[in-house]
């Protein structure tokens, strides 16, 4: 497939049509000879919308381990032996300093991200708490990140001044089973309606790599524009060692970033980031992955490392592209 059918699948996306699923299996399985016309067309789309601005995110770890769903990619699952650091939620001090440290990182939005299945009243009143000085000092965007919600938890987090809910599908329908047991597919849809219809921006996203087959992959980006997520974060499997997923075989950079001209090109206006495990699995290409992101955390993961912060701002002036500055109102 040549240049110019790529610029024709970039014209159709900003016509506001979806590709075919063949189409979308034909940028999976582009010869790697075509990726810089695929990526200038990816371009072509994520400049229409948001020029050569890219939107920072930094996360906090709120509540580390301790949880009892069986997700086989995470350290903090019950199935998990990997070493990592545990602990309840994190107090009212600590999370409001994580908000500092997010504006000095240049962030615009502080994601605040609990293991477990779901919040306890407790640790909802904890983190509103938290949330709703921040919300009154700083100029900063809210996502949380809690796990799935009772009835009447995601209006109290919107009411609290959360801008944004995220629930992550992961992987598709069909492939979900043999990643996770104690929670449904079902379950997470539901849980990003939810935040939506309590007025949240819904937030939900992919990881890419845990044995799904191409067609999984589209279904996925399908998946998220039907949903109509706002934001969608595109992880990469980081192996961790003592997961059931350690042994999976690494996504190849050049795969990776078709993967984000796909998403790019299925959901044209999103907020696109790339997230977890961008580090490892781009490796020297990362820089162009931003040709079709327009949105990348900063800093450490959940319980694995992030580049170094100057490091991503350097990618982003290098390439001539500038972070985007939040005015929240205070």
């Amino acid at each position: 497939m040549g240049k110019l059918n790529w610029d024709e699948l970039a014209d159709k996306a900003l016509a506001g049509s979806c590709l075919t699923t063949m189409e979308a299996l034909s940028v999976l399985r582009s010869a790697d000879e075509e990726l810089l016309p695929l990526m200038q067309a990816a371009f072509k789309v994520r400049s229409h919308y948001y020029g050569r601005k890219v939107k920072l995110n930094m996360i906090m770890n709120a509540k580390s381990g301790l949880c009892p769903e069986d997700c086989g990619y995470c350290s903090q699952s019950i199935v998990s032996t990997a070493p990592i650091e545990k602990y309840v939620m994190l107090d009212k001090p600590t999370l409001i300093a994580g908000a500092k440290e997010a504006l000095a990182r240049q962030a615009g939005t502080y994601c605040i991200v609990a293991s477990g299945r779901g919040p306890t009243e407790r640790e909802l009143d904890q983190v509103i708490e938290a949330v709703e000085e921040i919300r009154s000092t700083m100029p900063l965007k809210i996502c949380a990140c809690l796990g799935l919600l009772k009835e009447g938890q995601a209006q109290r987090l919107a009411q609290a001044g959360v801008h944004r809910y995220n629930h992550n599908l992961n992987t598709s329908s069909s492939h979900y089973t043999s990643i996770t047991q104690t929670h449904t597919y079902e379950d997470r849809i539901g849980t990003v309606q939810r935040a939506k219809e309590s007025g949240m921006s819904p937030c939900s996203g992919v990881i890419i790599g845990m044995g799904e087959s191409d067609e999984d992959i589209v279904e996925m980006a399908m998946t998220l524009r039907s949903l109509d997520a706002d934001s969608i974060p595109i992880n990469f499997l980081n192996a961790i060692p003592g997961t059931p997923l350690e042994h999976m075989e690494p996504v190849a950079p050049l795969k990776a970033l078709k993967t984000l001209a796909l998403f790019r090109l299925i959901c044209p206006s999103k907020e696109l980031r790339a997230a977890g495990g961008r580090e490892i699995r781009l490796r020297s290409l990362q820089p162009l992955a931003l040709y079709a992101v327009n949105s990348l955390f900063v800093g450490d993961y959940l319980t694995t490392e992030g580049q170094d912060v100057s490091a991503d701002h350097r990618m982003i002036e290098d390439l001539g592209f500038e972070i985007e500055r939040y005015a929240v109102p205070v």
